[in-house]
C-alpha cells in the first residue's frame, strides 16, 4: 500500500500522480507560479517605475496635472490660514459679548475670514498654474524659467487693478517667491545651468 497517498473528497492523490508535476521553474532558472503556469519575470521591464507609461509619455507629472493638486492645496491652506486669524481677530473684538451672541460672532469672523483667504490663495494659484501650463507650452520645455515667469506674471496680474506701481511690487514678490522655490527644490539643476558642477 503506498503511504504518501493522501485522501480527499475526490478521491486520493500522491506525489507519484502525474498531474502534481507542475514545474516551478522556467528554462531560464526563474521561479514560475505553479498555480498559473507562467513566468513573473515575463512581467518585469527592467525600470525602476512599477507604472505603466505609453511609448514616449514622460515618467513624471507636468504642469497640467500638477495644477489640480496645487490649486486644491492652495485653498484648504487659505481656508485653514483664514480660519486662524479669524479665531484671533474674533477673540480680539468679541471680548464684551457672551453665550450664544459670542458664539455666532465667533463663527462670523472664522467663516468669512477663512472664506476670504480661501478664495484670495485659490485664484493666486489658479493664476500661476495658467500662466505655468501657457508658458510650458509656448516654450515647450518645462524648466525653472517656467516657474520664475509664472511666479512674476502671477503677481502681476494679481494687482494689476490697484495701479502700475503696485502691480509691480506684487510682480517682483511673486518672482521672489518663485526664485526661493526653485533653490529650494531644483539646487542640483541650478548648478548644473551655471555651470558650477565643476
Amino acid at each position: 500500500m503506498n503511504t504518501d497517498r493522501k485522501p480527499s473528497v475526490f478521491g486520493s492523490y500522491g506525489s507519484g500522480d502525474p498531474s502534481m508535476n507542475v514545474p516551478v521553474t522556467s528554462s531560464a532558472g526563474s521561479v514560475m507560479s505553479p498555480y498559473l503556469n507562467f513566468d513573473p519575470a515575463i512581467l518585469t521591464t527592467g525600470g525602476d517605475s512599477d507604472f505603466i507609461f505609453p511609448e514616449g509619455a514622460s515618467h513624471q507629472r507636468g504642469r497640467f496635472e500638477l495644477a489640480f493638486s496645487q490649486i486644491g492645496g492652495s485653498v484648504f491652506l487659505g481656508g485653514a490660514v483664514g480660519g486662524v486669524t479669524g479665531f484671533y481677530s474674533g477673540l480680539r473684538e468679541t471680548k464684551e459679548l457672551t453665550g450664544a451672541i459670542k458664539r455666532t460672532q465667533m463663527l462670523n469672523f472664522i467663516t468669512k475670514k477663512g472664506a476670504s483667504m480661501a478664495q484670495a490663495l485659490g485664484v493666486v494659484a489658479l493664476m500661476y498654474s495658467i500662466f505655468g501650463v501657457a508658458i510650458s507650452k509656448m516654450r515647450g520645455a518645462d524648466d525653472e524659467l517656467n516657474t520664475l515667469a509664472a511666479g512674476g506674471a502671477t503677481g502681476l496680474l494679481y494687482k494689476s487693478s490697484a495701479g502700475f506701481r503696485s502691480s509691480l511690487k506684487a510682480g517682483g514678490v511673486g518672482l521672489g517667491l518663485a526664485a526661493v522655490y526653485c533653490l529650494l527644490t531644483s539646487k542640483d539643476r541650478i548648478k548644473q545651468i551655471l555651470h558650477m558642477d565643476d
